[in-house]
């Protein structure tokens, strides 16, 4: 079988195995929530609620009137205890509603609509409603991703099947247990912005995914399963559209400059349920997995749930704990307090154990440029450190620290165990607020 990708990227251990064949499990309901009123990327929101208040599962809690925004709903039914700052997975403080659970919650989102009689002006809309971002971990509102500018028609919708972040499964179960739904979102998006072909980019380490989608979609026209090398960070959405229609997005600019529009697996799946059952998202699947676990689970999850809920529902550390990440270990958030809470783009956290963690010190670079070889952007961050380093950030910009999706190739090849992730998220914010003066 001859399996597409892009040119760069490197194969780091995948450790999928401990999940990849567990079926997802409903988390047990907490007995509070903590809601950020931002997971999104674009304007904050404000809340829509008061201390005291009662509020039903579903309802929007928080909403901004800005165009690249989206309203954040109670993911369980119950009362509003606080509305006050805590400190969010990225470390940031964030205004957040807190909800004590109630006993006895509805049950709720059973009466399906059929979603063949939308429009496709009504999709985006639907999604702005549920709130729907992209579930991948980007974060980005999916309304107007599905409203793109008229002078940029889009001809290719692609799902990212890919899943190349070492340890999460929550796609793979996805694919598996809801097949018929990730299909039915792809025809929803390609309805939206009315595109003739849709695509669902597997990697090939999900064979019985591949296998089984590409028998439900052989009778449906302009829809076809591509199977990829397994290589990351192909789930990249400028690396995905460059594996599986060869076109190349330039720098700077969004895949809707070639013809091509890229959701996750879950957003797929989130904006069906928001289409045929008025569902928002108010819960998510999370692989819930590491050595430092004793029962690696993949959980669906109610948004605001606290990460130590879900380390005692997989039994707990296996020993002695040496790193909790927040995502996936290559681009995700270590994190120093475990009442920070899953959001709607958290797809899994992971628990290191201290053997399984190796601190080695920050050393000088050798100029090898194996970091120049490794990047899928083609971009020198062995540069964008050293003018970092610097404080030179015109020059780490030149050097394309802004067109940086910070994938971390760069930091895993390094034998000088250089963070370049965190430099350029350094010099990014630094571009940023030089831009503002």
């Amino acid at each position: 079988m001859k399996l597409n990708t892009f040119k760069g990227g490197i194969h780091p251990p995948y450790q999928k195995d401990s999940t990849a064949h567990k079926v997802t499990e409903e988390a047990p309901l907490p007995q509070k929530v903590v809601i950020p009123l931002v997971q999104h990327v674009g304007a904050p929101n404000e809340p829509l609620v008061a201390v005291g208040d009662k509020v039903e599962e579903g309802q929007k809690i928080g909403e901004s009137e800005a165009f690249i925004s989206a309203p954040v709903h109670a993911s369980l039914s119950g009362t509003v205890m606080a509305i006050e700052e805590r400190t969010n997975f990225a470390g940031r403080a964030v205004s957040s509603v807190v909800i004590e659970s109630e006993s006895g919650q509805p049950d709720k989102w059973k009466e399906k609509r059929d979603v063949s009689t939308l429009e496709a002006e009504e999709i985006p809309r639907l999604a702005k409603e549920a709130g729907l971002v992209g579930l991948g971990g980007a974060a980005f509102p999916t309304h107007v991703k599905l409203s793109p500018p008229s002078d940029k028609p889009i001809d290719t919708v692609i799902l990212n099947g890919c899943e190349c972040e070492p340890f999460l499964t929550c796609d793979h179960r996805l694919l598996l247990e809801k097949p018929e739904e990730v299909i039915a979102g792809l025809e929803l998006m390609m309805r939206a912005v009315k595109a003739s072909k849709g695509i669902l980019g597997v990697e090939a380490n999900k064979m019985d995914a591949i296998d089984m989608l590409e028998g439900l979609v052989s009778s449906r026209d302009g829809i076809e399963v591509v199977p990829l090398e397994v290589k990351y960070p192909q789930g990249n959405e400028k690396m995905l559209i460059e594996a599986v229609t060869g076109r190349r997005v330039p720098p700077g600019k969004l895949p809707s400059e070639v013809g091509a529009l890229v959701q996750n697996i879950g957003t797929t799946v989130a904006l069906y349920e928001a289409a045929a059952f008025g569902k928002p998202v108010i819960e998510r699947v999370v692989t819930v997995t590491g050595p430092g676990l004793k029962e690696p689970k993949n959980l669906v999850v109610k948004v605001g749930t606290s990460i130590d809920e879900l380390i005692e529902c997989c039994g707990g550390f296996a020993g002695s704990p040496g790193k909790v990440i927040m995502g996936g270990p290559m681009t995700g958030f270590a994190q120093q307090d475990l009442s920070a809470v899953v959001v709607k783009g958290t797809s899994g956290v992971v628990v290191l154990s201290s053997e399984s963690v190796e601190e080695e010190m920050e050393r000088e670079c050798v100029g090898c440029d194996k970091c120049v070889d490794a990047c899928p952007m083609f971009l020198m961050p062995n540069m964008i450190v050293k003018y970092t380093k610097r404080a030179q950030y015109d020059k780490a910009d030149f050097y394309g620290a802004r067109d940086c999706f910070e994938c971390g190739c760069c930091s895993f090849v390094c034998p000088s165990r250089i963070p370049h992730v965190a430099y350029v998220r350094i010099a990014k914010a630094e571009i940023a607020a030089a831009k503002k003066k």
